[in-house]
C-alpha cells in the first residue's frame, strides 16, 4: 500500500514564496512518477507539475517560471517550490504517485495566497 504525505502549505501574501513536500512510504514500485495537481474552488482539478524517475518535468503554461518540480530518490520525496506566488494559486495542491498500472493522490495541503 503506497502512502503519501505532503506537507509545506499555508499563508502568504502575492509574490511570495512556498516550498511543499510529498514523502511516499509504504509498498511502492522502483520506477514511478511523482507530480502535484491542485484544485481550487469551484473549479476542476488541475495538473500542475509532473516528474518521471529520469528527472524529466512537465508544468502546466500557468505555472511555468515560478515553480520547480524535483525529488530526491533517496528520500522518496518530492518538492514544488512555487515562487512569485499569485491569488490565483490559492488551492488545495495535491500530490500523486503514479506507474504505468496505478495512481495513488494524497490528501493534499491547503495553499493560500492573500494579502
Amino acid at each position: 500500500q503506497v502512502q503519501l504525505v505532503e506537507s509545506g502549505g499555508g499563508l502568504v501574501q502575492p509574490g511570495g514564496s512556498l516550498r511543499l513536500s510529498c514523502t511516499v512510504s509504504g509498498t511502492f514500485a522502483s520506477i514511478y512518477n511523482l507530480g502535484w495537481y491542485r484544485r481550487a474552488p469551484l473549479k476542476q482539478r488541475e495538473l500542475v507539475a509532473t516528474l518521471t524517475t529520469d528527472g524529466s518535468p512537465n508544468y502546466a503554461d500557468s505555472v511555468k517560471g515560478r515553480f520547480t518540480i524535483s525529488r530526491d530518490n533517496a528520500k522518496n520525496t518530492t518538492y514544488l517550490q512555487m515562487n512569485t506566488l499569485k491569488p490565483e494559486d490559492t488551492a488545495v495542491y495535491i500530490c500523486t504517485y503514479s506507474t504505468t498500472i496505478y495512481r495513488k493522490y494524497g490528501l493534499g495541503t491547503q495553499v493560500t495566497v492573500s494579502s
